[in-house]
């Protein structure tokens, strides 16, 4: 379907907007690119070549990191203010999972070090319209409880659309 595709554009696009607009207010944040396709279009939107499958990192609209490792993701996490970073994750697949299932770079090291209030989910519609809930499982149990007892997480949705889903028990 041609309309399917040309509104899922318009919807990358305003999902690039919004983070290009966040990194321009708040000068210096540190922003890491999760896995996959919609988080690939969004930085292409924005002018980078992140990964489709790693982890990157950029700041002020430049790639400071691609394929980024756990050590790598520290590095750069040690430089940076907690307020200053963000962590962009796409739902993986049909089962929902946003931390673990295939981003081992994001440890519960690294996740602590972003602090849960610094992770922001993105979806399309059309992911959102199959996931019911959000799935964790960072290797830590505690640090899970931690994100499971906040009951919801935040989902970039489109151009200044965010939306609470609810986290899998």
């Amino acid at each position: 379907m041609r309309v399917a595709a040309a509104e899922e554009e318009e919807v990358l696009e305003g999902l690039a907007a919004h983070v290009g607009e966040l990194a321009k207010e708040n000068p210096g944040m540190l922003i890491i690119w999760g896995s996959g396709g919609t988080l690939r279009a969004m930085s292409e939107n924005l002018g980078m070549q992140t990964t489709l499958l790693g982890i990157d990192a950029s700041r002020d609209g430049v790639l400071v990191g691609r394929d980024l490792a756990e050590d790598d993701l520290l590095k750069l996490l040690a430089k940076s203010e907690s307020d200053s970073v963000l962590l962009l994750l796409s739902p993986m697949g049909g089962q929902g999972f946003l931390i673990g299932r295939g981003n081992l770079q994001l440890s519960p090291e690294v996740l602590s070090a972003v602090g849960v209030d610094n992770i922001l989910g993105v979806a399309t519609p059309g992911k959102l319209a199959i996931l019911s809930e959000l799935r964790i499982d960072s290797g830590d149990a505690d640090l899970d409880a931690d994100i499971r007892e906040r009951r919801y997480l935040r989902v970039l949705q489109g151009y200044r659309t965010t939306r609470l889903i609810r986290v899998a028990d």
